[in-house]
């Protein structure tokens, strides 16, 4: 008896000695780093002359290492950084760096510690091994290349509007301190239907460590009030790297995150060494099929929003260090959403982790588009040819791992106006690991799936880059027939069978009449405003032209309901007026502070607005006297009934000529169309239309403009 006392008190003795505090430590490495260039990677620089900020790209160096106007190329750009611990104790330390371009190496102390190809998804390494002894310095430096020295089996984010593609580490770094069972990823699956949070976490483990019990903790983000606790038993027999263990939150009473109300949570996860928080919120979002809408929360829900194109802002003169200001990217979002605007594409590329946080908090719904781009058939073979399906699943993969917990996330985008086999293809291999079951986009190639959505491009206006529009006017040209968004995979990829998709459409970018902040016409509409705006001689009246036509173009796409999201191109691009002149541009006059060119912020504001109508009327010329039936047509996007009079002016001028009022109502979610009957007056010249409601004390008009005679 006294053999098994002794035996059991040092079996207790031995269990406490490994059982650590389960304290995780995360320690920030950004800052200022120094920073050297060489022409290969067999050229370790002999000295780092030049300090950057981390994350950033090279271009932000303090003295500048390169002045390039073109593409970088045949680089490599080496970033250092000293530091040292003062515990070398927990059994996993390890080094993130969210994302860099492109092509990373790490080494510390002299050591290559790893390498990694991908420029898009965060790059783990186990730097434990390397590491001088406690309270020592350890030398980390990071090399990363150029995008023409990368291997052709990964994606290189080629854009055909771009120029230089600056390297960099563009995200943050950091090191994780922690022990086994090691918490590597956490998948958060919303059950809104049964109120509950089903948890899926990976767990590393020595191979020795048996108890991999796990206990969680739920609570409101802001508040810090505790929802729900308690803890799991995992497999206690495991002996293997790594494992999954799956269970189930209850989540009774749960608040729905919605981008008007984007309400969040914390889970937190421990095990015997080690925790890990994670944010998520309870919603749902799928496509419904067989409206041709998107669903939130089991709702039909209506996405008005616009495009960052963050890889091309990288690109833009004024630049500097915005994007990672956390600031001036809280602003950002909250202008957007001062547009009313409920949803954005980041396009063509990721933005630092630190958005997608934001877009949580403020509320955005984002289609989040991998930055693939070759155009029409045979383009992915020319620019991607060393890529095969299996391959970009797995950087879909790493993609997906980093962000399913983000409830803004709600579109992957596996690529843009691209028509290929090999998306679709690795869709269908990386969407099982995303137990939420996103749709997901395939630009212009055949959707992966019934339950995907298709994006159109509905460019009407780039037809005038080689012609005048006919004698009746361009709005009548363009907008007097109901159109179904084209430029899409119905357009670019047909089905073998001749049967069109029937998937929800998200045009995510129409217009082609972009002008940069200084008012100045874009290579591709220097055309467009000498065939159909000779008029526009100056910056301010180009601004209006601007401004008014895309908001009429945005209540047409609107309100025929065509398609279940409406998101104008683009609200963060590059502004180029200088050469290498740029393609498009954002409206922002003032970046810095984010101020919108006041006629764009006047003119599609209202156009967003979430109750909106739209004058059905394109006519250039109209008769003195005349008598017409002018259609109306209201939307509205909310889940509350909606009445108000309609207001139907013509002026000439600033003269009111004649005004009527008729009473309508909306209920939630509905479409309706009102034929108003319409004097013309006798009053010859150019006289303007407006049809006015009042949304919330906001004035929504939609505005016409023609010639009585």
């Amino acid at each position: 008896m006294k053999n098994i006392f002794i035996f059991l008190l040092l079996t207790l003795i031995l269990v406490s000695c490994r059982k650590t505090n389960n304290t995780r430590q995360e320690i920030s490495l950004n800052g200022i780093w120094e920073i050297a260039k060489t022409n290969s990677l067999a050229e370790f620089p002999r000295s780092f002359d030049a300090k950057i900020p981390v994350p950033g790209l090279v271009d932000m160096a303090d003295p500048k290492i390169d002045d390039q106007d073109t593409a970088y190329n045949n680089s490599i750009y080496w970033y250092k950084k000293t530091f040292s611990l003062n515990d070398l104790k927990p059994s996993v330390i390890q080094l993130k760096i969210n994302k860099a371009n492109y092509h990373t190496w790490v080494y510390i102390n002299g050591k290559l510690v790893g390498e990694n190809v991908y420029n898009f998804t965060p790059l783990l390494f186990n730097v434990k091994p390397f590491l001088n002894e406690k309270d020592k310095k350890n030398d980390l430096v990071i090399a990363v290349g150029c995008r023409n020295n990368l291997p052709d089996t990964v994606t290189n984010g080629f854009d055909f509007e771009k120029i230089k593609y600056i390297p960099g580490i563009y995200d943050n770094v950091k090191l994780t301190l922690s022990d086994y069972p090691f918490i590597s990823n956490i998948q958060s699956v919303p059950d809104i239907k049964n109120k509950q949070l089903h948890v899926v976490a990976e767990i590393q483990t020595d191979g020795i460590v048996s108890n991999n019990d796990i206990s969680y903790m739920v609570r409101e983000a802001l508040s810090r009030k505790v929802i729900v606790k308690g803890s799991v038993t995992g497999d206690h027999n495991i002996k293997t790297a790594q494992t999954k263990v799956d269970f189930i939150v209850k989540m009774d009473g749960c608040r729905l995150w919605t981008p008007e109300d984007p309400f969040l949570y914390d889970l937190e996860l421990s095990t015997s060494g080690d925790n890990k928080n994670t944010r998520f919120g309870m919603r749902n979002f799928y496509a419904n099929k067989n409206d041709g809408v998107f669903m939130l929360n089991d709702k039909p829900y209506y996405m008005r929003g616009t495009n960052v194109c963050i890889f091309r802002f990288f690109e833009d003169p004024d630049r500097n260090g915005l994007p990672w200001d956390s600031k001036w990217v809280a602003t950002l979002h909250n202008r957007f959403k001062e547009m009313h605007l409920n949803s954005m594409r980041y396009c063509i590329g990721f933005p630092p982790e630190r958005w997608y946080e934001i877009a949580d908090s403020v509320g955005f719904l984002i289609q989040d588009e991998y930055p693939v781009w070759t155009g029409g058939k045979g383009g992915f073979e020319k620019i991607l040819r060393g890529i095969n399906s299996k391959q970009l699943s797995r950087e879909y993969l790493e993609w997906m791992r980093e962000r399913w917990n983000h409830p803004c996330v709600a579109v992957w985008d596996a690529q843009n106006e691209s028509v290929n086999d090999t998306t679709a293809k690795a869709i269908l291999i990386a969407r099982k690991s995303d137990l939420s079951n996103r749709p997901w986009d395939n630009g212009w190639a055949a959707p992966a799936s019934d339950q995907d959505a298709i994006e159109a491009h509905p460019y009407l206006f780039s037809r005038y880059m080689e012609k005048k529009p006919d004698k009746e006017g361009f709005l009548k040209e363009l907008l007097s027939k109901p159109q179904v968004p084209g430029n899409d995979p119905n357009a670019n990829s047909p089905s073998s069978e001749g049967k069109p998709y029937n998937n929800p459409v998200i045009i995510n970018e129409y217009d082609w009449l972009w002008l940069n902040r200084n008012g100045s016409t874009t290579t591709l509409t220097d055309n467009v405003y000498a065939n159909v705006f000779p008029e526009a001689d100056t910056p301010e009246k180009r601004f209006e032209i601007f401004a008014k036509n895309l908001g009429i173009v945005t209540e047409y796409w609107r309100v025929h309901r065509k398609a279940g999201a409406v998101m104008y191109f683009c609200g963060l691009g590059y502004s180029r007026s200088e050469k290498p002149r740029g393609q498009t541009s954002d409206n922002f006059i003032d970046i810095k502070n984010l101020v919108f060119e006041p006629h764009f912020y006047k003119y599609l504001k209202p156009a967003f607005s979430p109750v909106v109508l739209m004058v059905d009327f394109w006519e250039k010329n109209v008769k003195a006297g005349q008598q017409l039936n002018i259609p109306v047509y209201f939307i509205n996007d909310t889940y509350e009934n909606f009445e108000d009079s309609v207001r139907l002016t013509i002026l000439n001028g600033n003269d009111l000529v004649k005004k009527q009022s008729v009473f309508f109502s909306l209920n939630a979610l509905q479409k309706k169309i009102i034929e108003l009957p319409v004097n013309i007056p006798n009053t010859k010249g150019k006289c303007r239309l407006e049809a006015e409601i009042i949304y919330k004390g906001e004035s929504i008009k939609s505005i016409r403009e023609f010639d009585i005679e």
